[in-house]
């Protein structure tokens, strides 16, 4: 599975306007988002959908975003990766 290429990444506008939202994230490079040091969020293009890498845990996690309920379901994964890490849980 390749990372996500630019025409790739032109499908995931609305999402990706959603995830440089959370101002605990960096954009490094389009559709590459780390937190403090690490390499966070990324995105993956493959004939079976449109796929995010999210570091939900020591590991990545890898989540379909293909369509509107899957990119809520990142979204709401990864608020609530910050909910925990910030404590207020």
């Amino acid at each position: 599975m390749k990372h996500a290429g630019p025409a790739a990444l032109e499908t995931l506008v609305p999402l990706l306007e959603k995830v440089r939202k959370r101002t605990a994230l960096r954009e490094k490079s389009k559709g590459c988002f780390y937190w403090k040091s690490k390499g966070f969020l990324h995105f993956h293009e493959d004939p079976a959908g449109m796929f995010a890498d999210v570091r939900l845990g020591a590991d990545f996690t890898r989540m379909r975003v293909s369509t509107k309920a899957e990119q809520k379901a990142l979204l709401e994964a990864v608020d609530r990766f910050f909910l925990e890490a910030s404590g207020a849980h």
